[in-house]
């Protein structure tokens, strides 16, 4: 399959690279980057989640893209849909969830609403307008402000602890 890509004024979103491993295990080793998402990884438990994204796109028709700055022409990270396999009386089955993930450099640049702006284009024509969700953790407030500038409202709080989740919703 042939992976779509983005562009924006400032990033372009395309397929996963090979050369982009080193800087992916760097960032999701990182315990600030992923501190609201998960456990730092190791480079093995690294390399196996980049080829489940890479692989998302062959099975499902979408995934996370690469996000590539055009300045540098650098890899920062990933932004994209999963589409979670999730009980059917869940109340967010079906839905297509966005996610992103930018390397600590990319930082408080506005590429993160720049990139999931552009992915949100692409899936209002890919999946038409159907309702997407960001799940997001209570204390992550620079993605909660991501989410709410690209027109997601907050429907959902619960779980505690490790499992607290602040869901968001928008129609594509």
């Amino acid at each position: 399959m042939d992976i779509p890509i983005q562009e924006t004024t400032r990033l372009i979103l395309r397929a996963l690279k090979l050369e982009d491993f080193e800087v992916y295990a760097r960032m999701r080793a990182d315990p600030e980057v992923v501190r609201y998402i998960s456990a730092p990884l190791s480079r093995e438990d690294a390399w196996l989640k980049f080829l489940c994204g890479a692989g998302h796109w062959h099975v499902t028709g979408c995934g996370f893209w690469a996000v590539e700055e055009k300045a540098s022409g650098g890899y920062i990270g990933e932004a994209g849909y999963i589409l979670r396999r999730r009980e059917p009386a869940d109340p967010l089955a079906g839905a297509p969830e966005m996610g992103w993930v930018l390397a600590a450099s990319a930082w408080g640049k506005g590429y993160a609403s720049e990139a999931v702006r552009a992915a949100m284009k692409w899936g209002r024509v890919h999946f038409g307008p159907v309702r997407a969700i960001c799940v997001v953790s209570p204390g992550n407030q620079a993605s909660i402000r991501v989410a709410e500038k690209c027109g997601f409202k907050e429907i959902l709080r619960d779980g505690e602890g490790d499992e607290a989740r602040v869901v968001f919703d928008r129609v594509l």
